[in-house]
């Protein structure tokens, strides 16, 4: 069974940063984290789709993130991150970790990738 746990989520101020870590297990076949992405859902909005990275290394962005957020992966150890920086009010969401074994990994499809984590809350103020 294929399970996701994020972490590193926490509350800071606006023009901080931040590294969240998603830890991958139960993988049958590594083909299982083809695409692996990040997803996020403030309360009363729709889930936002935030970076996706193939198996390649090709990576995604939504605008609102492009140029502050990094999205990266460890594949020996099964790890996903995304460094956040200059951070605002308005990244304050619950931030989903996502894999698909899909091998077309386009940022839309990131909210609806076949597995994804509890999530990790982060908070920033203004």
């Amino acid at each position: 069974q294929v399970r996701l746990v994020e972490s590193g989520g926490g509350s800071v101020q606006a023009g901080g940063s931040l590294r969240l870590s998603c830890a991958a297990s139960g993988y049958t076949s590594r083909a299982n984290s083809n695409c692996m992405g990040w997803f996020r859902q403030a309360p009363g909005k729709e889930r936002e789709a935030v970076a996706t990275i193939d198996a390649y290394g090709t990576t995604s962005y939504a605008d609102s993130v492009k140029d502050r957020f990094s999205i990266s992966r460890d594949n020996a150890e099964n790890i996903l991150y995304l460094q956040m920086g200059s951070l605002k009010p308005d990244d304050t969401a619950m931030y989903y970790c996502a894999a698909d074994p899909s091998v077309w990994c386009p940022l839309a499809r990131t909210t609806d990738f076949r597995y994804s984590g509890q999530g990790t809350q982060v908070t920033v103020s203004s």
